[in-house]
């Protein structure tokens, strides 16, 4: 990657993170506010709540791991063992996301929210799902690219004996 790439990338996320925090402490207790007064249970609306808190959690814990991320590659230490803990990270964070997508769904089902509205969420859960295993995919990417590097620098020092 390229030094202006991973620059725009950063910027990208620091705003990702500023808004979210933003999110959480503004808009979140707005959102409880508007929800009383339309005169939602306790029981959903702390719950949604809580989903909606920890959603944004999610977010901001895999904007964290991929700057981290970032910061390896413009080291170019990527390709070590050290980054798989960010990528499960990442794959923990989405897959929990889509969890809670469907917990959403699963709030709203009961109550007068139409049955295509609660679909619709069940397969947005689907398709974080998806996001999830496609980060999967590129972890055992990742794996297999360690492993050649692991390889070609026991060749190098194998070579280095050589001559």
């Amino acid at each position: 990657m390229g030094k202006l790439s991973i620059l725009a990338l950063r910027v990208v996320i620091a705003l990702v993170l500023a808004g979210s925090l933003f999110v959480q402490l503004r808009m979140v207790p707005l959102l409880s506010i508007d929800l009383s007064e339309a005169g939602a249970p306790d029981g959903p609306r702390i719950a949604l709540l809580a989903i909606v808190v920890l959603g944004i959690l999610c977010v901001q814990v895999v904007a964290v791991c991929v700057w981290r991320l970032l910061t390896m590659v413009r080291r170019g230490t990527v390709f070590s063992h050290r980054a798989f803990r960010f990528v499960d990270i990442i794959f923990g964070a989405i897959a929990f996301a889509a969890v809670l997508m469907f917990g959403i769904a699963v709030i709203l089902a009961p109550g007068e929210t139409a049955p295509g509205v609660v679909l619709l969420i069940c397969g947005a859960a689907l398709m974080i799902g998806g996001v999830a295993l496609v980060v999967l995919v590129m972890r055992t990417l990742l794996a297999q690219a360690v492993a050649r590097d692991v390889e070609a620098a026991g060749l190098r020092a194998e070579l280095d004996e050589v001559i």
